[in-house]
């Protein structure tokens, strides 16, 4: 996909260059550019804890990558010293955020390759799980560009098109994944509106999205949470693309906190939600949605509007970062081996059964 040259003019949110893990801090976007070395698994929990690198995808690469970072210190031990450390460090790694499915993924792939592998000796063993770190990096890159060509054909010239939250390049090594349509459709030239909810609390929406888009030279309209409704209602929207940081056997979509009223309301107007996300953000060992833990984060994020108090600090909060979408309200899923609709129990299954 020659044609998109979006990476080269954003930021990497995860790199990996001798040896050594750098991370975007996203909290920092738009206004400053800030690249964190990580050097401690640690450091690495924290960031992906504070949402410095987010989207379920990057977090699966960064967490890979992390591991690797994590196991630095145990070159040189045996083989069965490294091999339980390697076993305590992913299981730390694994409970920095406990929605995205991708970050346990990742832990479980970079451990089953320690297993289920013959090794000489621990400095043998540290090689492998790097090659297997980018190996998950390079996969995902492929997969947001499935995810691009399947999607791309949905947007059409004219149309305006909602996304919540921030699922693009940022989220991801590649085209993102609900931008990854959007992106592929602007390059083939078709004009088009996005219009890119602001993402209470954490403001994703409007820090990440917003500024991403318009990086590419998408038309791209910022607009806050409690306006999607009006906007479908007057018209603006003939599609929405969410991304998912898990989705269950049956299709209950788990998504950052708001996409169950933007799901609501575009079944009410008859506006078709897509939901876009590569194959290791299905989590079919999760029967439905009632079984995905959902993290809830501190109150400061609530009672707080971009640094300033605007409630007091006794006041009593919820903040949970993500709901689940029923698998009623979703049109589809485009991944990066096609689109696919309902019945999603059969139909996701058959898709992904090699």
């Amino acid at each position: 996909m020659e044609k998109l040259d979006i990476l080269n003019k954003l930021p990497a949110a995860v790199s990996w260059q001798d040896d050594t893990l750098t991370l975007l801090d996203q909290t920092r976007l738009p206004l400053e550019t800030v690249f964190e070395r990580q050097e401690t698994a640690e450091q690495v929990w924290q960031s992906i804890l504070q949402l410095k690198v987010r989207g379920a995808p990057a977090i699966g690469v960064a967490a890979a990558f992390g591991l690797c970072v994590a196991m630095q210190p145990f070159i040189g031990a045996s083989i069965d010293d490294f091999m339980d450390a390697l076993q305590d460090q992913a299981n730390y790694l694994n409970s920095s955020r406990p929605t995205a499915v991708n970050l346990g993924w990742a832990m479980r792939r970079m451990s089953n390759v320690a297993k289920n592998e013959n090794f000489n000796d621990s400095h043998q063993l540290y090689a492998r799980l790097v090659t297997e770190a980018k190996r998950i990096h390079a996969e995902d890159i492929e997969l947001c560009e499935g995810m691009a060509m399947h999607g791309a054909p949905l947007i059409k010239a004219g149309m305006g098109v909602l996304t919540h939250c921030n699922a693009g390049s940022l989220a991801t090594t590649g085209l993102g994944t609900a931008t990854a349509p959007m992106y592929l459709a602007h390059a083939n030239g078709v004009e088009f509106s996005v219009f890119a909810d602001e993402t209470r609390p954490l403001l994703q929406g409007a820090r990440l999205t917003a500024w991403e888009l318009a990086q590419a030279g998408i038309d791209v309209t910022l607009i806050t949470d409690n306006m999607a409704g009006h906007m479908m209602a007057t018209g603006k929207i003939d599609l929405v693309i969410t991304g998912t940081d898990r989705v269950a056997a049956n299709g209950d979509v788990a998504n950052k906190i708001g996409t169950l009223g933007v799901a609501i309301m575009a079944k009410y107007y008859n506006i078709p939600f897509y939901v876009a996300c590569p194959q290791s953000t299905f989590d079919f060992d999760t029967a439905d949605g009632s079984g995905i833990p959902i993290e809830e984060r501190e109150a400061d994020e609530v009672t707080c509007f971009a640094s300033a108090r605007v409630a007091t600090i006794d006041t009593k909060t919820r903040n949970p970062a993500f709901d689940i979408t029923p698998n009623a309200l979703v049109t589809g899923f485009i991944t990066d081996q096609g689109i696919v609709k309902a019945p999603f129990k059969e139909n996701l299954r058959q898709i992904f059964s090699t």
